[in-house]
Protein backbone atom coordinates (compact mmCIF):
# COMPACT_ATOMS: atom_id res chain seq x y z
CA UNK A 1 0.00 0.00 0.00
CA UNK A 2 0.87 3.76 -0.72
CA UNK A 3 1.36 6.50 1.93
CA UNK A 4 -2.35 8.12 2.92
CA UNK A 5 -1.80 11.23 3.01
CA UNK A 6 -1.67 13.40 0.15
CA UNK A 7 0.78 15.52 -1.58
CA UNK A 8 -0.71 18.84 -0.03
CA UNK A 9 -0.12 17.74 3.85
CA UNK A 10 4.07 18.77 2.88
CA UNK A 11 3.26 22.49 1.67
CA UNK A 12 4.21 24.94 2.84
CA UNK A 13 6.94 23.70 4.86
CA UNK A 14 8.35 21.31 2.71
CA UNK A 15 8.05 23.13 -0.91
CA UNK A 16 8.49 26.98 0.05
CA UNK A 17 12.07 26.85 0.24
CA UNK A 18 12.40 24.44 -2.44
CA UNK A 19 10.79 27.13 -4.68
CA UNK A 20 12.74 30.02 -3.49
CA UNK A 21 15.66 28.37 -4.24
CA UNK A 22 14.86 27.60 -7.42
CA UNK A 23 14.07 31.36 -8.12
CA UNK A 24 17.47 32.87 -6.99
CA UNK A 25 18.93 30.36 -9.53
CA UNK A 26 16.92 31.34 -12.30
CA UNK A 27 17.19 34.66 -11.34
CA UNK A 28 21.04 34.48 -11.90
CA UNK A 29 20.97 31.88 -14.80
CA UNK A 30 17.83 32.51 -17.11
CA UNK A 31 16.33 29.83 -19.10
CA UNK A 32 19.19 27.72 -19.44
CA UNK A 33 19.83 24.06 -18.13
CA UNK A 34 21.82 25.99 -15.40
CA UNK A 35 19.16 27.97 -14.62
CA UNK A 36 16.90 24.72 -13.04
CA UNK A 37 20.00 23.20 -12.06
CA UNK A 38 21.03 20.74 -14.72
CA UNK A 39 24.37 20.25 -15.81
CA UNK A 40 24.24 20.82 -19.30
CA UNK A 41 22.12 20.97 -22.82
CA UNK A 42 23.58 17.63 -23.45
CA UNK A 43 22.35 15.40 -20.63
CA UNK A 44 19.21 17.06 -20.18
CA UNK A 45 18.33 15.84 -23.56
CA UNK A 46 19.74 12.88 -22.88
CA UNK A 47 17.16 12.56 -20.29
CA UNK A 48 14.88 13.72 -22.38
CA UNK A 49 15.66 10.93 -24.95
CA UNK A 50 14.98 8.06 -22.27
CA UNK A 51 11.93 9.81 -20.96
CA UNK A 52 10.02 9.50 -24.63
CA UNK A 53 10.55 5.77 -24.92
CA UNK A 54 7.22 5.78 -22.84
CA UNK A 55 5.38 6.79 -25.99
CA UNK A 56 3.62 3.95 -28.15
CA UNK A 57 4.12 5.37 -31.68
CA UNK A 58 0.24 3.87 -32.78
CA UNK A 59 -0.89 6.45 -30.77
CA UNK A 60 0.49 9.62 -32.65
CA UNK A 61 -2.26 10.67 -35.24
CA UNK A 62 -4.96 10.46 -33.07
CA UNK A 63 -3.13 13.43 -31.01
CA UNK A 64 -2.07 12.91 -26.74
CA UNK A 65 -2.47 15.11 -24.08
CA UNK A 66 0.79 15.28 -22.66
CA UNK A 67 1.65 16.66 -18.98
CA UNK A 68 5.06 18.09 -17.89
CA UNK A 69 5.01 18.10 -14.11
CA UNK A 70 7.40 20.77 -12.69
CA UNK A 71 8.10 22.07 -16.21
CA UNK A 72 10.50 24.74 -15.40
CA UNK A 73 11.24 26.84 -18.51
CA UNK A 74 9.66 24.84 -20.76
CA UNK A 75 12.71 22.98 -21.98
CA UNK A 76 11.13 19.80 -22.19
CA UNK A 77 8.42 21.32 -24.80
CA UNK A 78 11.08 22.46 -26.76
CA UNK A 79 12.24 19.25 -27.17
CA UNK A 80 8.47 17.37 -28.00
CA UNK A 81 8.38 20.27 -30.95
CA UNK A 82 10.59 17.74 -33.11
CA UNK A 83 9.23 14.79 -31.88
CA UNK A 84 6.68 12.66 -33.77
CA UNK A 85 4.47 12.59 -30.39
CA UNK A 86 3.44 16.44 -30.82
CA UNK A 87 2.01 16.34 -34.08
CA UNK A 88 -1.26 16.24 -33.03
CA UNK A 89 -0.80 16.76 -29.31
CA UNK A 90 -1.49 19.33 -26.73
CA UNK A 91 1.06 20.53 -23.69
CA UNK A 92 0.64 21.08 -20.33
CA UNK A 93 3.11 22.54 -18.25
CA UNK A 94 2.83 23.24 -14.38
CA UNK A 95 5.25 24.69 -12.47
CA UNK A 96 5.18 25.88 -8.64
CA UNK A 97 7.39 28.86 -9.37
CA UNK A 98 6.00 32.22 -10.52
CA UNK A 99 8.94 33.91 -11.79
CA UNK A 100 9.99 31.02 -13.95
CA UNK A 101 6.29 30.18 -15.10
CA UNK A 102 6.01 33.52 -16.24
CA UNK A 103 9.53 32.97 -17.96
CA UNK A 104 8.01 29.56 -19.89
CA UNK A 105 4.97 31.49 -20.99
CA UNK A 106 6.59 34.03 -21.99
CA UNK A 107 8.65 32.40 -24.74
CA UNK A 108 7.07 29.43 -25.81
CA UNK A 109 4.41 31.00 -28.60
CA UNK A 110 2.88 27.44 -29.43
CA UNK A 111 -0.99 26.92 -29.68
CA UNK A 112 -0.03 23.57 -28.74
CA UNK A 113 1.57 24.72 -25.39
CA UNK A 114 -0.11 25.49 -22.19
CA UNK A 115 1.79 26.69 -18.80
CA UNK A 116 0.17 26.76 -15.81
CA UNK A 117 0.65 27.38 -11.76
CA UNK A 118 0.22 24.45 -9.77
CA UNK A 119 2.09 22.63 -6.62
CA UNK A 120 -0.09 19.40 -6.89
CA UNK A 121 -0.94 17.20 -9.80
CA UNK A 122 -4.43 18.74 -11.13
CA UNK A 123 -3.95 18.04 -14.50
CA UNK A 124 -5.15 14.81 -16.42
CA UNK A 125 -3.27 13.37 -19.25
CA UNK A 126 -2.53 10.29 -21.40
CA UNK A 127 0.94 10.73 -20.55
CA UNK A 128 2.59 12.38 -17.65
CA UNK A 129 6.54 13.46 -17.72
CA UNK A 130 8.54 14.34 -14.38
CA UNK A 131 12.06 15.13 -14.94
CA UNK A 132 14.42 16.52 -11.81
CA UNK A 133 11.00 18.37 -10.02
CA UNK A 134 12.36 15.88 -6.84
CA UNK A 135 15.68 16.41 -6.60
CA UNK A 136 16.18 19.56 -4.48
CA UNK A 137 14.99 18.69 -1.01
CA UNK A 138 17.24 21.44 1.11
CA UNK A 139 17.14 20.68 4.55
CA UNK A 140 14.17 17.77 4.40
CA UNK A 141 15.01 14.27 6.04
CA UNK A 142 15.34 12.01 3.62
CA UNK A 143 12.19 9.48 4.91
CA UNK A 144 10.23 12.89 4.73
CA UNK A 145 10.83 13.69 1.65
CA UNK A 146 10.92 9.76 0.18
CA UNK A 147 7.29 10.05 1.80
CA UNK A 148 6.85 13.15 -0.23
CA UNK A 149 7.91 11.43 -3.37
CA UNK A 150 5.70 8.38 -2.96
CA UNK A 151 2.92 10.66 -2.86
CA UNK A 152 3.26 12.50 -5.31
CA UNK A 153 3.62 9.58 -7.40
CA UNK A 154 0.37 7.96 -6.71
CA UNK A 155 -1.21 11.28 -7.36
CA UNK A 156 0.05 12.00 -10.62
CA UNK A 157 -0.74 7.89 -11.86
CA UNK A 158 -4.09 9.25 -10.74
CA UNK A 159 -4.00 11.59 -13.24
CA UNK A 160 -2.59 9.45 -15.79
CA UNK A 161 -4.18 7.37 -18.68
CA UNK A 162 -1.56 5.65 -20.44
CA UNK A 163 2.06 6.34 -19.40
CA UNK A 164 4.26 7.73 -16.30
CA UNK A 165 7.80 8.85 -17.00
CA UNK A 166 10.01 10.17 -14.34
CA UNK A 167 13.31 10.53 -12.80
CA UNK A 168 15.25 10.73 -10.11
CA UNK A 169 18.64 10.89 -8.47
CA UNK A 170 20.86 7.78 -8.15
CA UNK A 171 21.71 6.96 -4.69
CA UNK A 172 25.06 5.22 -6.06
CA UNK A 173 26.31 8.13 -7.96
CA UNK A 174 29.77 9.33 -7.16
CA UNK A 175 29.15 12.99 -6.91
CA UNK A 176 26.55 14.10 -4.71
CA UNK A 177 25.44 17.40 -3.31
CA UNK A 178 24.10 18.99 -0.15
CA UNK A 179 20.92 19.97 -0.33
CA UNK A 180 19.58 17.39 -3.25
CA UNK A 181 17.90 14.01 -2.89
CA UNK A 182 19.29 10.27 -4.01
CA UNK A 183 17.08 7.67 -4.20
CA UNK A 184 17.20 3.77 -4.56
CA UNK A 185 16.78 2.82 -7.85
CA UNK A 186 15.77 -1.01 -6.29
CA UNK A 187 13.41 0.72 -3.73
CA UNK A 188 11.25 2.98 -6.34
CA UNK A 189 11.52 0.06 -9.21
CA UNK A 190 9.87 -1.89 -6.55
CA UNK A 191 7.16 0.58 -5.47
CA UNK A 192 6.62 1.55 -8.74
CA UNK A 193 6.03 -1.94 -9.60
CA UNK A 194 3.64 -3.14 -6.67
CA UNK A 195 1.57 0.21 -6.96
CA UNK A 196 1.43 1.13 -10.68
CA UNK A 197 2.64 -1.13 -12.96
CA UNK A 198 3.83 -4.71 -12.31
CA UNK A 199 5.98 -4.53 -15.71
CA UNK A 200 7.38 -0.89 -15.18
CA UNK A 201 10.43 -0.57 -16.50
CA UNK A 202 13.95 0.91 -14.67
CA UNK A 203 16.96 2.03 -16.93
CA UNK A 204 20.21 3.63 -15.78
CA UNK A 205 22.72 5.10 -18.30
CA UNK A 206 25.65 6.60 -17.35
CA UNK A 207 27.36 9.24 -17.17
CA UNK A 208 23.68 10.54 -16.15
CA UNK A 209 23.69 10.91 -12.46
CA UNK A 210 19.87 9.59 -12.25
CA UNK A 211 17.82 6.84 -13.44
CA UNK A 212 14.22 7.10 -15.21
CA UNK A 213 10.94 4.66 -14.24
CA UNK A 214 8.43 4.10 -16.77
CA UNK A 215 4.93 2.54 -16.08
CA UNK A 216 2.51 1.58 -18.46
CA UNK A 217 -1.39 1.18 -17.84
CA UNK A 218 -2.26 -2.07 -19.11
CA UNK A 219 -5.61 -0.79 -20.24
CA UNK A 220 -6.14 2.88 -20.59
CA UNK A 221 -7.98 4.95 -18.42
Amino acid sequence: MGPSCTSEDFYPGLLEQVALTYEQRFKRYGDTPRGVFWKNADWQRHRYNILVRIFDREEFDDGLKIHDFGCGYGAFFDYLTAHSAMHASYYTGTEMCKEILAAAQKRVDDPRANFISGIFPTVHADYTFVSGTFNMRLDAEDTVWSEYIRVSLLQLWQHTRRGFAFNLLNDSTHEKHKGLYYASPKFFIEFVRTNMDPSAELIIEPPLPDFTILARRSQPL
